[in-house]
């Protein structure tokens, strides 16, 4: 069997010695190994992938019986194991199709079991691709009813991850609270940067000289959750707001699909209101 154990804690002595002893107890062998204590909170993080005979019940038994004294948070998963992923978007779809167009080619190990919209023009795509679709229509409806069938669905489907590609809608902060540290979005800017409508217009204005996107976990915050991602292009004086928006695209789509992997792959430890990140 392979597995991914993460373990986040106190840094204190032996962590790692405690850690290789465990999986050394499962006759197990270590394959990667990465580790780093955060100075500021002196909080300690670790991804450990190791291979042994044993099952999933008497690994994780082990881990956790070992790693008792330091009071740690730890997950194992079998490595082959895809995260279950909700993606909920408005009616912009690049973002959506380069999600399931790596899933389809195995370059990204997640499953999406089903699509949600508050609009119905992603529907055909969706279904096309056998994925189940679901049409909230939050104006008619409202913000309650509506957050109460993805609730639903995300029980339903047992979901690990949500995933804004493009929602152009706000999530209620209690919803934010319940799923904290498992709802992705990707904003249309190199955070901080201009809010609002027309991001790339106003950036026009400005007459900037890069413009980029930002992958972040969501909070109650507007855009102000641990950033995982980002990425940026030079433009110049001649770039229309068109040119722009069109590079925008491919920006948004790469940094989204790259943020996700990362989750997917067990890579991210959230500490503070910052992002670990082992590549």
């Amino acid at each position: 069997m392979d597995f991914v154990v993460t373990l986040k804690c106190e840094d204190q002595p032996g962590i790692v010695h405690a850690m290789t002893s465990a999986i050394l107890a499962c006759a197990g062998n270590i394959i990667e190994n990465q580790q780093f204590t955060d100075p500021t909170t002196n909080t300690f993080v670790m991804r450990t992938r190791f291979e042994t005979k044993l099952d999933k019940k008497m690994a994780e038994g082990n881990l956790r019986k070992g790693l008792t004294p330091f009071n740690a948070t730890i997950q194992v998963r079998e490595n082959g194991q895809k995260k279950r992923v909700l993606v909920l978007v408005s009616n912009t779809s690049h973002c959506l199709r380069d999600l399931i167009y790596l899933q389809e080619l195995g370059e990204l190990p997640i499953e999406i079991p089903a699509v949600v919209s508050n609009k119905p023009d992603m529907q055909e795509l969706v279904v096309s691709h056998g994925i189940e679709y679901l049409h909230i229509p939050f104006d008619s409806i409202g913000q309650q009813e509506s957050e109460r069938q993805l609730e639903k669905l995300i029980d339903e489907h047992e979901v690990d991850l949500v995933v804004l590609a493009r929602y152009m809608r706000i999530l209620s902060p209690g919803l934010c609270r319940k799923l904290e540290g498992k709802i992705i979005n990707i904003h249309h800017s190199f955070l901080p940067g201009f809010k609002g409508a027309n991001p790339y217009h106003q950036a026009h204005k400005r007459g900037v000289k890069i413009i980029g996107a930002t992958a972040h976990f969501v909070t109650q915050d507007l855009d102000e959750g641990p950033i995982i991602s980002q990425d940026i292009t030079h433009v110049t004086h001649a770039s229309s707001p068109e040119e722009l928006i069109s590079m925008g695209r491919d920006i948004e789509r790469r940094v989204l699909s790259n943020a996700v992997r990362l989750f997917a792959q067990d890579r991210l430890f959230i500490v503070g209101n910052r992002t670990i990140v082992f590549a």
